[in-house]
């Protein structure tokens, strides 16, 4: 296959990326506090590949067809052992991290004990908490005739028991352990802040509630299921497209196994029968020496809260200097394009315009497109205003947002309700896209307003997740933010722009256009350039281009958060090719395009990704940058990432992330905008 050395699989790139997040567990310079959230991260991470990725892999394993990826020629089969192999060394890298963060707490005042070292009064005290507080509400159960194996849900914890019986059978006993009835974390009385994980005491104590039976073998365990549920295969036209998507969140709870953790190993006979009774192979089976779940960690972090030396330096995000509050924003977006960078800048402004155009006379529509939104969401209740008061609100609103589907059911109800025009996507594609348009008649005019984003429309996350948010007068873009709404209410796509670049069928062209421009530059010896910053890199046919760009001698800068499939620094391949990936406090989630240097330069902020999903297969849109302040903003903020130091990590031509030689001074690219933002507000008031 051409240029295979040049990439590497997608799932395993994906791997390395959490082993990123895994690394910053145990990153000594991280505070310790923060440390236990990435190992959660880390956690929560790993069981939505499993869900998503590794339940794609397995439905095509079990097709019958031979399916093989499009870069490294994997299997199915094959991308699914090399993903197991790996993620079991990633498990014990894990538990030494993880044992390390327990001993690191120790002299703070916490810790997670196990039996073993409590004393013979806190033992019987713990006896007594178990049989008075725990013990009734378990619901053991023995495997046999009667009672088949049950169905087990989906991330829960069950305490499962290999039973010995006079009759000289072995028996399997399951009790489940997640319970809202009885506390996760079980403080030892006589030691304030020490700790006892609720299934590791039902564990401890599960012989008693099988007294007839000797205990044998135990173990926690815990099951993770598919969730990639395809509302495709199941649509039924006669069916409300909401009540189908409802129908279809409930039936993911039920999809086929795809991983079994367990907390002791058991003897092989016991791990094939779980696997046989669970459908799944028994190297699907993963022992893990951490617990199961660690969701616990944000409990423990209370617990030190009065400690603040071991957690990060307490940031908000900072009023823009580009706009004055107390004025009407699009009154100053009239006269100047606006940018916001969050989560250095803050989202008021955007939030503050919504609320006007709500109010304002001379709007008379707003028009949105919501991927994901915060539970209690201001953007919602602007727009529910905005319907009240007369205004023509369309909404689209995609019920498909995986993991976000009941959040935007019940947002779309709540919208529906308040007069809202509500569209749910289209049938083929997914709309992803973060853009809103406020439409207003002045005289016999109309002006538009657009609003359009690197990430979603959702308070909570433009604290957490470095995000651009351009807001700009611009009619010719207007215009074709109008194109794109009056498409989309017909169910269809726009086919042409000029300025917007919007997938599926005017993005991937126009971009692979602008890399060919640059490709030429180089072959006529002129300075020729392209810097990219987005999560994820795996559509091919870019791919393919970059490197044909990188053998013409185009300077070429990625900056790839997650997934990379290209390898740079192939000699005569990609050696024109530099990789970075940053990992750091917040998630590097903002997207810029770039082609060229100098003043002929063109730079797009964008929604999309370049994965195959994004830029064919979804309703996305970048926007071209024209404001000459803006553009040099972008260029710096790119810059200064691409020279990070301290969570930036270089991709080598072996495929593998490497720590970056830094000079003297140390860059820490998001610590650096929060301190400039402050510096900037300051200097304002």
């Amino acid at each position: 296959m051409k240029n295979m050395k040049c990439y590497t699989n997608r799932e395993l790139s994906w791997l390395q990326f959490n082993e990123r997040v895994l690394n910053e567990a145990g990153n000594e310079n991280v505070p310790l506090a923060e440390r236990l959230t990435f190992a959660s991260i880390y956690q929560t991470n790993l069981d939505e590949f499993f869900m998503v990725r590794v339940g794609t892999l397995m439905v095509q394993m079990h097709s019958g067809e031979e399916v093989r990826e499009n870069k490294t020629n994997m299997t199915s089969k094959e991308q699914v052992q090399a993903i197991l192999k790996k993620v079991k060394l990633l498990e014990k890298k894990k538990a030494k991290i993880y044992g390390e963060l327990m001993s690191e707490l120790e002299p703070h005042g916490i810790r997670i004990i196990d039996f073993n070292k409590l004393t013979e009064e806190e033992g019987e005290l713990l006896e007594q908490y178990f049989d008075q507080n725990v013990a009734p509400f378990l619901s053991p159960m023995v495997v046999g005739k009667q009672q088949p194996f049950p169905f087990l849900n989906n991330k829960e914890l069950y305490a499962l028991v290999v039973l010995g019986s006079k009759k000289g059978k072995n028996k399997i006993g399951i009790v489940p352990c997640s319970n809202s009835v009885f506390k996760r974390l079980i403080e030892i009385p006589s030691r304030p802040g020490t700790f006892m994980l609720g299934e590791e005491l039902i564990l401890h104590f599960v012989s008693k509630l099988y007294n007839k039976y000797t205990i044998k073998e135990k173990s926690i365990i815990r099951i993770t299921r598919n969730a990639d549920i395809d509302e495709v295969e199941v649509y039924d036209e006669d069916l409300d497209y909401r009540n189908m998507m409802a129908y279809l969140i409930k039936q993911r709870r039920r999809l086929s196994p795809v991983r079994l953790e367990i907390s002791r190993d058991l003897d092989s006979k016991v791990k094939s029968e779980l696997a046989e009774n669970l459908g799944m192979e028994p190297e699907h089976i993963v022992k893990v020496d951490t617990p199961l779940n660690m969701s616990y960690v944000f409990q423990l972090q209370q617990v030190l809260r009065d400690k603040p030396e071991l957690f990060y330096e307490k940031r908000t995000p900072r009023p823009s200097i580009y706009l004055d509050a107390k004025r009407n924003i699009m009154e100053q977006v009239e006269q100047k394009d606006v940018l916001l960078h969050y989560p250095f800048e803050s989202m008021r402004p955007f939030l503050k315009m919504l609320h006007e155009a709500a109010e304002d006379e001379s709007v008379v529509s707003i028009k949105m497109t919501l991927y994901r939104v915060a539970d209690k969401s201001k953007v919602i209740d602007a727009l529910v205003e905005a319907a009240e008061n007369g205004k023509e609100v369309v909404v689209l609103i995609e019920l498909r947002a995986r993991f976000d589907e009941a959040n935007n059911i019940e947002m779309s109800r709540r919208l529906e309700e308040a007069g809202c025009r509500i569209i749910y996507g289209l049938g083929n594609y997914k709309v992803h896209s973060k853009l809103c348009l406020i439409t207003r008649r002045i005289g016999e005019n109309l002006e538009y307003i657009t609003q359009i984003g690197t990430g979603n429309y959702n308070e909570k996350t433009s604290t957490l997740y470095t995000d651009f948010s351009l807001i700009t007068a611009n009619q010719e873009i207007g215009r074709e933010a109008a194109e794109v709404f009056r498409t989309l209410l017909l169910g269809e796509t726009v086919e042409n722009t000029k300025h917007l670049l919007v997938a599926p069928n005017c993005l991937q062209n126009r971009i692979l256009d602008m890399m060919d421009e640059e490709i030429a530059k180089a072959k006529k010896k002129k300075p020729a350039y392209i810097g990219i910053k987005i999560n994820s890199l795996t559509d091919k046919v870019i791919i393919e281009k970059l490197i044909e760009a990188s053998k013409a001698g185009v300077k070429i800068e990625l900056i790839v958060r997650g997934i990379c499939c290209l390898i740079p620094g192939i000699p005569g391949e990609t050696e024109n090719i530099k990789v970075i990936s940053v990992v750091g406090r917040f998630l590097e989630h903002s997207r810029i395009y770039r082609f060229g240097k100098g003043e002929n330069d063109r730079i797009y902020i964008a929604s999309a990704d370049f994965m195959t999903r994004n830029t064919v297969r979804r309703v996305e849109v970048a926007t071209p940058i024209y404001d000459e302040d803006i553009k040099a903003r972008i260029r710096d903020v790119f810059d200064t990432v691409m020279k990070d130091t301290v969570k930036g990590k270089a991709q080598n031509n072996k495929g593998n992330y490497i720590n970056r030689r830094g000079g003297k001074v140390k860059i820490n690219s998001q610590e650096l905008f929060y301190e400039q933002a402050y510096e900037a507000a300051g200097n304002a008031e």
